[in-house]
Formats: C-alpha cells, structure tokens, sequence
C-alpha cells in the first residue's frame, strides 16, 4: 500500500506521480499552495471548505464531489467545522484514458473547478466504501474501485457539458482580507496573460499594487513568490498542450511564455522529473510533431 503525506493538512505533496490513490482525513487550512500531476476528485462528508484555485475562491459544500487539475497549483484556505474530506487522486494518463468529449477533457486541463451540480445520496455512501476497500481490500476489490470511480468521472463530467454547465463556479465562497483578494487578481491575470513575458514588476502593475505587496500577499497565502506560482501554472498548461496537441514541443514551450528551448526544457524537468518529450511520450497521447515551424526558440 502506498503512503503519502496529507497534501490538506499542510505538508508537501509526496506520493509517487502516476500513481492512484484514496485517502481519507480530516481537512485543515494549508499552509502553501500544492501541486501534484493528478485529476483530484474530492467529497467533503461534513462542513464546508474553500480553496484559492486558478485565481478564484472555490466553495465546497457537504456531500457534493468536486474534481479539478491538481497541477494547478491549488491551497486550502478555509475550513469550517470538522470537515472528513475524502480525496481521490486520477493518474493524467487514466484521466486522459477515458471516453470524454476533447473539449470537456481541455476545460479541466484548462482550470475548470466542476462542482457536482446536485447532491447525490449515493455519493456519501459510495465515496467512503471506496476509501475502506481501496485501503483494505482485495486486489480484486481495488481494481473494482478503481473502474467504478472512472465511471463516476465520466458521470460527473458527462452531467456538466450536457446541462451546460461547464463554466466556473459559481458557488459563494466567504469574504477574506485584502492579501488574498490580491491573490486572486494577480493569479486571475497569470491565468489570462502566461503566455506573455510577465514578471512580478509588470503583473504587480496591471493589479493596481506595489511589487512588493504582490509578493508578500503570495508568500504569505500561497507560500511561494509569483514568480514560482507564475512558473508552475506556465508548466500546468504545457503538461496540457503536451497530451491534448500535436504541436511542436518548442512551439509549447513558446506559447507558455518561456523565452528558449533550454529555459523550458529545464524548468520542466526541475518540476515534473522528466522532458517535455518524454513526459509527452510517458502518457501514450504523442503524435508526430509538427515539422516545418518557422517560430524557433534560440538557446541561452
């Protein structure tokens, strides 16, 4: 059984990519912001809890499933009352595996934070027989929680694009003090704008406030500079280009704001562990690139 430090109670993230996973414990405000290269699903069975996610407050009630991209870096802001929170945690290349319309598949890659619309009763049953039998169950009854929960995906998602409902959400989450409201102005912007060459000066500037401000209100929410979070959320969108695109793997690490094939080349090894090209390759989703593209990147 694989063990993993809790990513909701604060500590880094260290269970193995690619790896799926059930946990079930006791949610608590985050003292960072976390990433991890999984489709995360969660179900709060009491309380209420927020995250600050691809620039927004997002609400999560009682007995409703959310799912988002977790490469996107993400972070618990709030909890409300005892709050048993069971995360399940989908390998990209079993997220990717699954029958899903592209455009569906894209807007979760892209910072879609799907709420389930409604709450299922069988949800607050389902949900935590699967964490008690992926924990001690057979390897049969594991493999069995894995295919009903790929199933339940499908649902949940299936259920948004037909009612049209694939948008943001637009759940309420509670007011907060102003270094998180410059958090979400200045991820907002980063979200917008990563594909243009941003540093703190020039995204702290199109927020209305002083560099430093930008800075001390990530450090303090996020645990990290803008500088890192505007890097991480650079490679999120490339790990989605890589599966979801034939483009070259230059032209991604051009359109994701970075400058040279080295810069990309090297942050995305220092945050995934591998290439770009073996990343793309690892996921089984590669087609031939694109020769012939006229958008060269120089080498530093």
């Amino acid at each position: 059984m694989v063990t993993m430090q809790r990513e909701h109670g604060g500590d880094e993230w260290a269970g193995p990519t690619g790896t799926f996973l059930i946990e079930r414990h006791a949610a608590t405000a985050m003292a960072s912001a976390h990433w991890h290269d999984h489709v995360e699903v969660n179900l709060l069975l009491e309380g209420r809890m927020t995250y600050l996610f691809n620039g927004r407050r997002e609400a999560v009630e009682a007995g409703r499933l959310v799912l988002f991209w977790a490469a996107i870096p993400h972070q618990t802001i709030e909890v409300t009352g005892p709050a048993p929170l069971v995360c399940i945690y989908l390998p990209l290349a079993d997220f990717l595996a699954l029958p899903l319309e592209k455009q569906d598949r894209q807007s979760i890659m892209q910072g879609q934070f799907l709420t389930e619309i409604a709450t299922e009763a069988q949800d607050a049953t389902q949900v935590p027989r699967w964490e008690r039998e992926w924990r001690s169950g057979s390897a049969a009854r594991r493999r069995l929680v894995v295919e009903e929960i790929r199933l339940r995906v499908r649902r949940l998602i299936i259920d948004h694009a037909e009612t049209e409902q694939m948008a943001p959400s637009t759940s309420v989450a509670p007011s907060v003090g102003a270094a998180i409201r410059h958090v979400e102005a200045l991820t907002e912007l980063i979200s917008d704008r990563y594909a243009e060459p941003l540093n703190v000066t020039d995204l702290a500037n199109l927020a209305s406030i002083h560099p430093s401000t930008a800075n001390t209100a990530f450090r303090n929410v996020l645990g990290l500079s803008v500088n890192q979070y505007l890097t991480r959320y650079r490679v999120a969108r490339a790990m989605q280009l890589l599966t979801d695109s034939d483009t070259a793997v230059m032209t991604i690490g051009f359109d994701c704001g970075f400058g040279s094939s080295s810069r990309f080349y090297d942050v995305f090894k220092s945050q995934t562990g591998t290439t770009p090209r073996q990343f793309r390759e690892s996921i089984g989703s590669i087609k031939p690139p694109k020769t012939g593209d006229s958008r060269k990147l120089h080498r530093e």
